[in-house]
C-alpha cells in the first residue's frame, strides 16, 4: 500500500486537469498509473512538469503521483507544473517566493477561442467573391 500523500493540490491549463499528490521519496513520478518518460515522451514536456521542483531545488525529495484528464499533451503538463508549485507552498511557504518570481503560481488563463455563426472557426471567414 501506498503511503498517505503529504499534499494534494489542483492546477488547470487550457482544457486540462491535473491532480498532484507528494509523498517523500527519491523522485519518482507517476502519471495516470504510467511512468513520467512513457506518459511525457518529449524532453521539452518533462523540462515543463519538473521545473517547479528544479526552482525549489526538491527535485530528488518527493514523489509525484499525478492524476490527470482534459486537453492535450502540452495542456497536461502545465497543468501538472501548477499543481506541483501549489504542493510545495504548501509543505514550505519559504518557496513562495522564488516560485512566485519563475511564475509558476500564476494560472495561465488563456484558452481557444469560441467558434462563431457564419465563420468557419473563431475568426477566419469564407474567401469572399466579388463576381
Amino acid at each position: 500500500m501506498a503511503t498517505k500523500p503529504l499534499t494534494q493540490t489542483t492546477g488547470r491549463r487550457k482544457e486540462a486537469v491535473a491532480r498532484a499528490r507528494l509523498r517523500p521519496g527519491n523522485g519518482t513520478h507517476t502519471i495516470n498509473g504510467k511512468a513520467f518518460d512513457a506518459y511525457f515522451t518529449t524532453a521539452m514536456q518533462r523540462m515543463v512538469v519538473t521545473e517547479a521542483l528544479r526552482v525549489a531545488n526538491v527535485e530528488e525529495a518527493y514523489d509525484v503521483d499525478a492524476t490527470m484528464h482534459g486537453g492535450g499533451i502540452s495542456g497536461q503538463s502545465g497543468a501538472l507544473r501548477m499543481a506541483i508549485a501549489r504542493a510545495l507552498v504548501e509543505l514550505d511557504p519559504e518557496t513562495r517566493a522564488p516560485l512566485k518570481k519563475a511564475g509558476l503560481l500564476t494560472r495561465d488563463s488563456r484558452r481557444k477561442e469560441s467558434k462563431k455563426y457564419g465563420l468557419v472557426k473563431a475568426r477566419k471567414a469564407k474567401q469572399y467573391t466579388k463576381r
